[in-house]
């Protein structure tokens, strides 16, 4: 009896847990699902009061989107895609080497490692004069190449902090015996260290995606035509003669599409790598 009691008090208050997860992730994804909702209306079903929560799914807003001749919306997808991967190799290619050293031989790591890591809890806004000044008078304006520097500087901060962790994790012992046959501090990296650093460094390089992908402020500043990324394409359709809410709204669902799969694909990665080296000082 007291345990048939039991059991159905567990499966009430398991039942209750999940009724609040649910309560708590609809109301936290509640903008999303608006936005995603509101790209697959009609103009009529948009502009209805009250709201309409039942209605019959469209594509014209994504067909208006896709095939605008005064927004030319994929060329921003493919901006976007060159500028955050190449900021993300950019980010790898010098925080990996830059743990190892910091790790292995001390370089910097007293005082240049904070320095960096604080970086990114200064607000981005302050870096933008002096970036635009100096990218004009070097010829990065409105360019791929200008915008994935940017990207690669916003990620070096989180991608130093996750390789430091890792590195620390490999044991020495792997180092000595490199060195043992004869392989330098370059050959112990490219040879042992990389091959090793697999799953953290697609960790590095999602998480890096992603917020180069979500970067917003200096694709506004420095650009106005050619490199234009998605995040600033979707504000296009918002105009001097209102706000086109279906085509704005199909505009935004397609831009974090690919940062929320990542998002989701890169989870577990993410949460192993925060905690590599966490436990060794």
């Amino acid at each position: 009896m007291i345990v048939s009691r039991h059991s159905r008090i567990d499966s009430v208050a398991h039942f209750l847990r999940w009724v609040v997860f649910a309560a708590v992730a609809l109301l936290v994804n509640f903008p999303i699902l608006s936005t995603v909702l509101t790209s697959f209306k009609t103009n009529a079903d948009i502009n209805a009061y009250p709201p309409k929560w039942i209605f019959s799914p469209t594509l014209e807003h994504y067909r208006a989107v896709l095939a605008s001749p005064n927004v030319n919306y994929s060329h921003y997808i493919m901006n976007s895609i060159v500028i955050a991967t190449l900021g993300t190799i950019f980010a790898i290619v010098l925080t990996l080497p830059a743990a190892y050293a910091m790790v292995r031989q001390g370089v910097g790591r007293t005082w240049l490692l904070p320095i960096i890591t604080n970086l990114r809890a200064l607000p981005l806004i302050i870096f933008a004069i002096p970036f635009y000044f100096m990218y004009k008078q070097v010829g990065l304006l409105d360019t791929r190449i200008g915008l994935a520097l940017i990207s690669c500087i916003i990620n070096i901060p989180i991608a130093l902090v996750m390789f430091v962790g890792f590195v620390q994790d490999v044991p020495r012992e792997l180092d000595d015996a490199a060195k043992i046959d004869g392989a330098s501090m370059w050959k112990t990296l490219w040879h042992v260290v990389l091959p090793l650093s697999r799953p953290v460094m697609l960790a590095v390089f999602l998480l890096s995606f992603i917020y180069s992908w979500n970067e917003f402020l200096f694709g506004l500043i420095l650009t106005t035509k050619n490199a234009v990324p998605v995040t600033v394409g979707a504000t296009f359709f918002v105009t001097s003669r209102g706000i086109e809410w279906g085509p704005t709204a199909a505009a935004m669902t397609i831009g974090i599409l690919p940062p929320l799969i990542l998002g989701l694909f890169a989870y577990p990665y993410i949460g192993k790598s925060m905690l590599a080296g966490a436990v060794k000082g």
